[in-house]
């Protein structure tokens, strides 16, 4: 059973880099079009060379603790964007929920 584990790891990697090469966005594929990284991923899987090429310079990587960029009321320093419990508006909008549903009831 030990015997087949290269093999399976091999196989686990070159299915990882396809489908991840089928999922990325057109705009997020760097250095050659996508159809030929496609090609690159499934001639080359069997000696490595082509998921392991995709994985490390085909897509654009985002670090995992960014996850990509943030909305831009989001960002640090930007004062328009202010925590739903410290923000007066959405409190006033409870308040107002509130006496609604009191004259309602």
């Amino acid at each position: 059973m030990l015997r087949y584990l290269p093999f399976l790891l091999v196989l686990a990697l070159w299915i990882c880099a396809f489908v991840d090469c089928l999922n990325t966005p057109e705009e997020e594929v760097r250095h050659l079009p996508k159809v030929v990284w496609v090609i690159i991923v499934l001639l080359f899987g069997e000696v490595l060379v082509g998921p392991v090429a995709w994985l490390l310079t085909g897509k654009v990587r985002r670090s995992p603790a960014t996850g990509g960029p943030a909305p831009a009321g989001w960002r640090r320093g930007d004062a328009r964007w202010v925590a739903p419990d410290d923000n007066p508006e959405f409190l006033r909008s409870l308040g107002q929920d509130d006496q609604d549903d009191r004259g309602k009831g």
